[in-house]
């Protein structure tokens, strides 16, 4: 557990580098990722709940790091398949994405707010440029995040084996859930 948390913080520190420094930048330790995969013969989910993300509000950038390995599975044999087989965990431990928020937001006042964030989301050691349609919710100054995406496992260079072709979609939805703190 030290090892992933060590590499996570390492991957973060780089993606804060990335977003610069500043006043008003928040942190979610609270961050909760959650995958499905739906076939006519089988459904598949995960959540991970040991994701980290920045959000720096003056500069408009937000990045989140995910660990592959803190993916919980329902089935044992899955979560096992899921790292050695597909998503190769020992060798690409993290997912991150880092991009630039493109409408304005005004994160002093309570509301919803719908946005999109244009950016670079890396996986399986492929980056690719995305663009990822999100929703805050301010109220009395803490500030939450949903958004969902979905990601074709093609893109990402993820090989699924033949022999279970059909128990895994092309397309994976991931759902984002962020909670940042003020402090």
């Amino acid at each position: 557990m030290k090892k992933i948390s060590s590499i996570l913080i390492l991957g973060l520190a780089v993606l804060w580098c990335n977003i610069g420094f500043a006043q008003n930048q928040l942190k979610s330790n609270n961050t909760i990722i959650k995958f499905f995969s739906e076939t006519p013969v089988e459904n598949i989910d995960a959540i991970c709940k040991e994701a980290v993300s920045i959000l720096s509000i003056p500069k408009n950038q937000m990045a989140f790091s995910v660990p592959i390995k803190c993916f919980k599975f329902k089935n044992a044999l899955m979560e096992e398949h899921f790292n050695e087989k597909y998503m190769e965990s020992h060798q690409y431990p993290n997912a991150t994405f880092a991009g630039t928020i493109t409408d304005q937001i005004d994160f002093k006042n309570d509301g919803d707010y719908k946005f999109n964030v244009s950016g670079k989301l890396k996986i399986h050691g492929v980056e690719r440029e995305i663009n990822l349609p999100a929703t805050a919710i301010v109220k009395q100054g803490k500030i939450s995040l949903n958004a969902d995406i979905m990601v074709k496992l093609v893109d990402y260079k993820i090989e699924v084996p033949t022999l279970v072709f059909n128990k895994i979609a092309e397309e994976i939805k991931v759902s984002i859930q962020s909670t940042y703190n003020n402090k």
